[in-house]
């Protein structure tokens, strides 16, 4: 059994869904795994989630609903240490969740038709966020 681990930097592009499941997938492949697991944990201190393949459509629900639950609304907040979109992009993060495990099978990650690994960003400006990966397998 061989195992990796690695820090995979991510840019967003400001406020909504990026697909990053060709950067990871690449991560990925460079070991040379047929069979294992990758256990991944999004910006070790901020946001993501995963999707793939995903109908704009989709994409543009999510991030209506999730502005309707958390808006950037000033007066609903005490914390805005860094700016009126801060606090609801904890919230965002909070119902999220960071982390994944995805099966790899013949060397590629075991993902169906619509699935993939989205980084969702919360935040109005661009940042670099990084992904904690970890894979296991022979």
């Amino acid at each position: 059994m061989r195992q990796f681990a690695g820090i995979i930097p991510i840019q967003t592009h400001g406020r909504g869904l990026g697909d990053v499941t060709g950067t990871v997938g690449a991560w990925v492949e460079r070991h040379g795994l047929l069979m294992g697991l990758l256990t991944s944990i999004a910006d070790i201190r901020r946001r993501r989630s995963s999707f793939r393949k995903t109908p704009p459509a989709v994409r543009a629900d999510l991030e209506t609903f999730f502005e309707r639950i958390a808006p950037e609304d000033p007066a609903r907040y005490a914390h805005n240490d860094e700016g009126p979109d801060d606090m609801p992009a904890h919230i965002r993060a909070a119902l999220i969740g960071v982390n994944l495990s995805i099966p790899l099978l013949e060397g590629r990650l075991a993902l169906g038709t619509w699935q993939g690994i989205y980084l969702f960003e919360h935040r109005r400006a661009p940042h670099r966020r990084e992904i904690a990966a970890h894979l296991i397998g022979e």
